[in-house]
């Protein structure tokens, strides 16, 4: 079934129904009144497990890595082939560090950039637009 079939079916089933008005912004059973929601508890939750998980990360994540290379340059001096594979295995996870720990930066950050303007863009919509000015789009 494509898009356009399926809108067209449950624009029918919503006209059925009383021709009350389809709402994009809730789901089945929900209340009437219900606006678009951001769960903000949530939110910070993830945000500041992302946090902890990179803080936890910076310092335990690099914590065999000095090791690890002087493993390799004493292997590598010692004419020993592993000391090049070893050396490639530090610098692999190094790299694959600094990108889990940008990722987790990102996480915690770009959450506390939607909250903050999740919370604005809600300022902005309750004091520019009234019921009233909605209906008269729609009419």
């Amino acid at each position: 079934m494509s898009f356009y079939e399926e809108w067209g079916r449950l624009q029918a089933a919503a006209a059925s129904h009383g021709g009350t008005a389809m709402r994009l912004n809730s789901s089945a059973g929900s209340s009437a009144n219900s606006d678009l929601s951001v769960k903000q508890d949530d939110l910070g939750l993830v945000g500041k497990n992302a946090y902890e998980l990179r803080s936890r990360l910076s310092n335990e994540g690099d914590r065999a890595r000095p090791s690890t290379y002087d493993a390799a340059i004493a292997l590598n001096n010692g004419n020993f082939r592993t000391g090049s594979a070893m050396l490639q295995v530090h610098d692999i996870w190094t790299t694959q560090l600094k990108t889990l720990l940008d990722a987790c930066a990102h996480i915690s950050n770009h959450l506390d950039y939607t909250v903050a303007k999740h919370n604005k863009d809600e300022a902005d919509i309750v004091t520019s637009m009234s019921a009233s000015k909605i209906n008269a789009y729609f009419k």
